[in-house]
C-alpha cells in the first residue's frame, strides 16, 4: 500500500486526507442520524398522556427538549400551548428551523470532497502526463522505464480520486434523504399534537399509541 501511495505522488496525500475526513463524516452522520435519536417513537402519544392527566408541566416540557430533536420541536409548540393554533405553529417552525442545521451538519464537507477529489485525481493524471513528455524529450521513447513512472502516477491518482468520490458522493446523497424524511416525520408529529390540543382531530390514534406504551 505504502509503494502504491507513493508511486501516486504527493497528490496522493491530499487524496488519502479527504478519505479519512469523508469517513470520519459518514460514521458521525450514522451515528447522529438515527431516527430514535431524532423521532423516539410514541413521542407525541406520551406527551398527550400527560396533557390529559395534567401532567404537562414546565419539568415536563425541559425534559423534552433536553430528549431529542423532535421533542425540542415539541417544546417550543407547548410553551404557547395557551395561546391560538397560529402562535404555536410559528413557534414550532421556528425551532425547526434551527434543527434543520444540526441535521445537515457536515453533509456540505461531504458534498465538497465527493466534487473535489476527481479533480485532484485529474490533477494527477496531468502532472503524470507532464512527467511522461518531460521523460520524452530527454530521454526519448527508448526507455520505458522513464516513462513508467509517469503513466503510473497518472492512473493511480485518478483512481484514487474516484475511489473516494464514489462512495462520498453515495453517503451525501444518502444523508441528504435521510435529513428530509427525518424533517417530515418531525413535521407530521408536531402538527398531530397541535390538532389534538387544540381539538381539531379525533384522538383515537394517540389512545392506540398510549395503549402500546402501558
Amino acid at each position: 500500500m505504502f509503494e502504491l501511495v507513493k508511486a501516486g505522488g504527493w497528490l496522493m496525500l491530499p487524496i488519502i486526507l479527504c478519505s479519512a475526513i469523508a469517513l470520519a463524516i459518514i460514521a458521525e452522520r450514522f451515528w447522529s442520524l438515527q431516527r430514535k435519536r431524532i423521532t423516539p417513537k410514541h413521542l407525541v402519544a406520551q406527551i398527550w398522556h400527560w396533557a390529559r392527566n395534567k401532567q404537562l408541566d414546565e419539568a415536563k416540557i425541559l425534559q423534552l427538549r433536553k430528549g431529542s430533536q423532535l421533542g425540542r420541536i415539541i417544546a417550543a409548540g407547548l410553551v404557547n400551548r395557551h395561546h391560538p393554533r397560529e402562535i404555536m405553529k410559528e413557534s414550532i417552525e421556528d425551532a425547526g428551523r434551527h434543527i434543520v442545521p444540526e441535521l445537515e451538519r457536515f453533509l456540505n464537507t461531504l458534498g465538497t470532497i465527493a466534487s473535489i477529489t476527481p479533480l485532484l485525481g485529474l490533477l494527477g493524471t496531468v502532472v503524470g502526463m507532464i512527467d511522461v513528455f518531460t521523460a520524452i524529450i530527454e530521454h526519448g521513447v527508448g526507455n520505458p522505464a522513464e516513462l513508467a513512472d509517469g503513466i503510473s502516477k497518472a492512473l493511480i491518482t485518478t483512481a484514487a480520486g474516484l475511489s473516494v468520490a464514489i462512495p462520498a458522493l453515495m453517503f451525501y446523497r444518502y444523508f441528504r434523504g435521510r435529513v428530509n424524511e427525518l424533517v417530515l416525520t418531525m413535521e407530521q408529529e408536531a402538527l398531530k399534537l397541535i390538532e389534538v390540543l387544540h381539538g381539531e382531530r379525533e384522538d383515537a390514534d394517540l389512545e392506540e399509541e398510549e395503549n402500546e406504551l402501558q
